[in-house]
């Protein structure tokens, strides 16, 4: 059996069970974790506090400890950051993802202990690529080597208390085990680079002469390395370089936008995998290739509660457990994890498609979405409908964002698209009607709203040019894989950013 056969077997065989115990057994696993989290976090500093050696059930939780934010726990994470162990985790916590947050400006600091490092992102990743070679036992995984778009760790947190912060997928690269980093390209002081301009350029020469078989990383920012490495090479189609190329994991932002780009430069058989993994954990990956929910991971050291997402603004919400959702209906997800933190509110919404097993859809963020007028449009209807667009009109866009227009003397209110189009179609006139067209099909409230031009009037469409959305990344210093572009914004600082922008142009 040769080397390739043998990781290939082992995996599916230690860790397809793993998967399949929490698929049939989900409640079960998720009270034992509980549990289990409960108990380890007793005789910490936030364990005393909300007496956790009393905590019997999921109910007493609740009860006992309140919703958090950030900035709640923020208190928490700076003494952990100067070292001081056993305040929300009991061990010591040297490394902390840095997030920009796609709903604040200011930068968090999300622990990532090495419970969460091994016991969340590398057990996740292992059980992701065990269903991944089942449903696919032809797999050439292991005959080549993956191109992994990774961010930066140059920042020291506290030197004197040796702890460190920077973007998640760095810290799991920095961690990885010696036969992992013997698989993946470029190597490690090219993939750590902080400047990301010249990073492009030097992992494009880095990896065209390899075997890839494998590609991972936010589609922007993919995109902008492979057409560099197409341009680079004078090709039209990275198969032509990559003949063995069979797998791109993406995640971060909703793909379909993306869908038609790489389509034309990537392998027509290729396989993409969506996944769901943050600097607070990795929750769900594409189980199948035909469905494109996903698995909602049960055993990797997150609880999960559950907010109805019409109570996320009220004081005191509903605040649900994962026995207690409905299919079809949005929830904003709230997680205690092996890091320390407790009923986190993160800021993201999902879906439940199905609740057996249970697949989830990531609908956007509880924060990006416009509700200028009542419409509550979410990024989910935004992004299905320029997808929906893009195909009837044969045209591709590449980025945009949204603001609404508020009402004036003369008009009353709109949403205001910023489009950069990589194909601008035929029409712009037929474009606006079929977005619009499709976002009252995906959403009432919009629906509502636009009837007779009464509150809501037709999408104000503006094609921007190519560029655009890249130069304004990097005007704010956003530039890498853990920035993505916001789609909405229930303010006008996006679009009067960006306009600002191109008048000084």
């Amino acid at each position: 059996m040769s080397l390739f056969s043998r990781v290939l077997s082992e995996l599916i065989k230690t860790r397809l069970p793993q998967v399949e115990l929490f698929i049939n057994y989900p409640h079960e696993v998720q009270h034992d974790l509980f549990n289990e989290l409960v108990r380890v976090a007793s005789n910490t500093e936030w364990g005393k506090k909300y007496d956790y050696s009393r905590i019997k059930t999921p109910e007493d939780f609740k009860q006992r400890v309140p919703l958090n934010s950030y900035d709640d726990l923020r208190p928490y994470i700076e003494l952990m950051r100067q070292g001081q162990p056993n305040i929300l985790w009991p061990s010591k916590i040297r490394w902390f993802s840095k997030s920009s947050g796609t709903t604040s400006e200011k930068s968090k600091f999300i622990p990532v202990s090495h419970e969460a490092l091994h016991n969340c992102h590398y057990k996740a990743g292992k059980d992701m690529l065990a269903v991944y070679c089942s449903e696919n036992p032809h797999t050439k995984l292991f005959s080549g080597k993956t191109l992994g778009m990774t961010g930066t760790h140059n920042y020291f947190s506290e030197p004197q208390a040796a702890t460190y912060f920077g973007d998640i997928s760095a810290i799991l690269l920095q961690h990885l085990p010696f036969w992992a980093q013997l698989m993946r390209v470029p190597e490690r002081n090219i993939a750590l680079m902080s400047e990301w301009e010249e990073k492009l350029g030097r992992m494009a020469d880095a990896v065209i002469s390899e075997n890839m078989v494998s590609i991972s990383g936010v589609p922007s920012w993919m995109l902008l390395l492979l057409k560099q490495i197409l341009e680079k090479t004078k090709l039209s189609n990275i198969a032509e370089l990559w003949p063995n190329l069979e797998l791109f994991v993406h995640g971060g932002v909703n793909f379909e936008p993306y869908q038609e780009q790489f389509s034309k430069i990537l392998p027509a058989g290729i396989f993409y995998l969506d996944a769901y993994n943050a600097s607070e954990g990795f929750f769900a990956f594409q189980a199948t290739r035909n469905k494109n929910d996903m698995l909602l991971l049960l055993n990797h050291g997150i609880f999960y509660e559950f907010i109805p997402i019409d109570q996320i603004e009220d004081s005191q919400p509903e605040v649900l457990q994962l026995h207690q959702v409905v299919p079809g209906q949005l929830y904003a997800l709230v997680i205690s994890t092996n890091a320390g933190l407790w009923r986190y509110v993160i800021g993201d919404t999902v879906k439940f498609t199905s609740v057996n097993p249970y697949y989830i859809r990531i609908a956007g963020r509880t924060k990006h979405f416009i509700n200028a007028v009542g419409e509550e449009l979410m990024v989910e209807n935004a992004d299905a409908a320029i997808a929906y667009a893009s195909k009837v009109t044969r045209s591709v866009v590449a980025e945009y964002t949204a603001s609404p227009v508020y009402f004036g003397d003369k008009n009353n209110a709109a949403h205001q698209w910023l489009v950069e189009f990589e194909q601008p179609p035929s029409d712009l006139k037929q474009f606006i009607q079929e977005l619009d067209k499709k976002l009252m099909d995906a959403n009432s409230d919009y629906e509502a709203k636009r009837y007779h031009d009464l509150i809501l009037r037709s999408p104000i469409v503006q094609p921007v040019p190519k560029n655009t959305f890249y130069n304004w990344m990097k005007l704010r210093g956003k530039l890498g894989g853990q920035n993505k572009v916001p789609r909405l914004a229930n303010n006008r600082k996006y679009v009067d950013e960006i306009l600002t922008m191109l008048a000084a142009q």
